[in-house]
Order: structure tokens, then C-alpha cells, then sequence
């Protein structure tokens, strides 16, 4: 997980990247104990093979941009259905991504927009018996009220293999209400 200088959250950064900005001497600090060795070249003179161990949490040198700290996650389908829980919202089972598609809560042919407060994850089934209404219109009520992720909530969502360094600092960051938190 990559932080600017002052610990404010930027994105999930590569092994690959990571490397870069130890090379270029550009990690202000770090956090967790080291879980990865990138292994490079042996020294001629020592005989030496050069390595850097990598820690979980990684802040640069310098400071984000002000428009860069908290951004609007990108709406996908997978960060939706994440976001939902793989949960249709309107019959509350559990699908996997190929049977889940994105409802328009206000339908766009009635002036709905593609956005996070206005879309949920659906089944096939719920989403066609809806058709072209609204939740009330169909009589079926949403299960949850569709909401914006924060950029923390996201990142925890688009990622299945946070180490338990940085869910513990992620955690530290959610929003007070978020359903992550718990």
C-alpha cells in the first residue's frame, strides 16, 4: 500500500513499483515487519547479491495533491458488487459475479444517472421483474440504501489479499459509520 509523507492513503502500489521508489531512495517511512526480498545483481568487487526487503506499507517523499486524497472510486461492476456484498438488493441472496447485473434504482429513461447513490446490485430475475421502474413502482423495496464508497472503503473492497498490516491501518481510516468497521 503506497501513503504520501504524511500517511495519508494513495492506492495499492506493486511489488514492481515499490522497488522502484526504494532504488530511487523516495520512502519517507514504513510500516509492518518486511514481507517481501527482491533480490538484484552481485556486487563485482564483494562478491555480494544486493537486495530489498519490502514492508506492507510504504510512504513516499513529498505530498499528494490535494484533489488526489480522497477520489471518487471509479464505478465498475466489480467494485458495485463488492461494495454490495455480491448481494442481489432486492431478494438478499448471494450470486456469484456472472449472475449479478447493475440496477438503475431511478431508471436512466426516467432521468436516473449512472452513478453510486443510484445503482445496485441485482439478479437477473429481480432485475427483469423490475423492468423499467422504481422500487416502488415494482413493489420491491431495496434491502440497503445505495451509497458512495469512501476511497478507504473501496480499496479494501478491490483487494482479496490485504496483508493484516494494512487492513489493520486501513481500518484506522474508514469512515466512523462504514459497514467495515465492524
Amino acid at each position: 500500500m503506497s501513503l504520501d509523507a504524511h500517511g495519508r492513503v494513495l492506492d495499492w502500489i506493486n511489488w514492481q513499483d515499490a522497488t522502484c521508489l526504494y532504488a530511487r531512495d523516495a520512502v519517507a517511512w514504513t510500516l509492518g515487519d518486511p514481507c517481501l526480498t527482491v533480490r538484484g545483481g552481485t556486487n563485482r568487487l564483494t562478491g555480494q547479491q544486493s537486495f530489498i526487503e519490502l514492508h506492507p506499507i510504504v510512504a513516499s517523499r513529498g505530498h499528494a495533491r490535494a484533489a488526489g486524497l480522497s477520489p471518487t472510486p471509479s464505478l465498475t461492476n466489480q467494485a458495485l458488487f463488492a461494495r454490495d456484498d455480491h448481494l442481489c438488493l432486492y431478494c438478499g441472496q448471494q450470486f456469484s459475479r456472472q449472475l449479478l447485473t447493475r440496477d438503475h434504482v431511478l431508471p436512466v429513461s426516467k432521468g436516473g444517472r449512472d452513478t453510486w447513490e443510484n445503482v445496485v446490485s441485482a439478479c437477473f430475475h429481480c432485475n427483469s421483474r423490475k423492468a423499467n421502474r422504481t422500487p416502488q413502482q415494482a413493489h420491491m423495496p431495496l434491502l440497503a440504501v445505495p451509497y458512495r464508497p469512501s476511497w478507504i472503503e473501496h480499496l479494501i473492497l478491490s483487494n482479496r489479499n490485504i496483508l493484516a498490516d494494512q487492513m489493520a491501518f486501513l481500518k484506522t481510516h474508514l469512515p466512523k459509520r462504514s459497514r467495515l468497521s465492524a
